[in-house]
């Protein structure tokens, strides 16, 4: 009998259409042999993939002005002891802005007891942050995380403001010492990893998969640009800051295509 996965995703609100969850449900089948019981934490299923297992979001039962920050929906609110009835299972978590390059086997049979893995943040210094693009756990080890910031909400937010990751590092680092990650050849960041670290050669420069990440499975676009944004050569700024489209610029990358379908 073949492995059975637990994967999940989070989806509220209207940043991400369904074609977000749906692609994602369909790089991961692509890119597996194992079976896959593929959750969505949402409150609005439609345009959904009829295999796609439905949870209800969790609830962070706190402050309601702290209810609707919404980055800790995910590294808080998902940390739930019982989480849409998953309890004792290990869960693998992914952004529905990642794009899956290869196969994922050796990935799922990467933890081998019940400790959180998250990839090493490319931005932080000293193993202390884990970048939240894909993480997993077994659901019932991380209620504590929830429970705290039900418990105190200003503290947080007055701490780490949006950076839910670090808050989820912390709490992690708090009860077991350190953080486990997945191997860093495994994940690269779009921004970091594919595009120019040059900003300006990036009009003339084509985002490239990286060549020194051998068994690549995951670029992670974290922020902008997105998948759809990339492929086109879109990069939006806000206004005030066309001076930025010095640097913040993608030429149009189609090989994106090849896999974020």
């Amino acid at each position: 009998m073949k492995k059975t996965v637990n994967v999940i995703c989070i989806k509220w609100g209207t940043r991400y259409p369904p074609k977000y969850v749906n692609t994602l449900y369909s790089m991961i089948k692509r890119n597996t042999s194992y079976e896959i019981d593929f959750y969505c934490f949402t409150e609005d299923s439609s345009g959904l993939d009829k295999d796609i297992i439905i949870k209800p979001l969790p609830v962070l039962n706190t402050l309601k002005e702290y209810q609707t920050i919404h980055v800790y929906r995910k590294e808080a609110a998902l940390c739930d002891d019982d989480l849409g009835g998953l309890k004792n299972e290990r869960v693998f978590y992914f952004d529905l802005d990642v794009v899956i390059i290869s196969n994922l086997d050796e990935f799922f049979d990467y933890p081998k007891d019940d400790k959180f893995y998250i990839i090493n943040d490319w931005n932080s210094k000293g193993n202390e942050v884990g970048q939240a693009s894909c993480y997993s756990w077994t659901v019932g080890t991380l209620g504590y995380i929830k429970e705290y910031f039900e418990q105190h909400p200003k503290e947080i937010v007055d701490k780490f403001f949006t950076a839910s990751q670090a808050y989820l590092s912390s709490k992690v680092i708090e009860k077991y010492g350190s953080l486990n990650f997945w191997p860093d050849n495994w994940f690269c960041s779009f921004r970091f990893h594919c595009m120019s670290k040059i900003g300006p050669l990036r009009h003339f420069i084509d985002p490239q998969i990286p060549k020194d990440r051998p068994g690549l499975k995951v670029i992670v676009f974290h922020g902008i640009p997105n998948p759809p944004e990339a492929i086109k050569g879109v990069w939006s700024l806000k206004k005030g800051e066309g001076w930025k489209r010095l640097y913040k610029v993608c030429k149009p990358t189609q090989w994106i295509e090849k896999y974020w379908y």
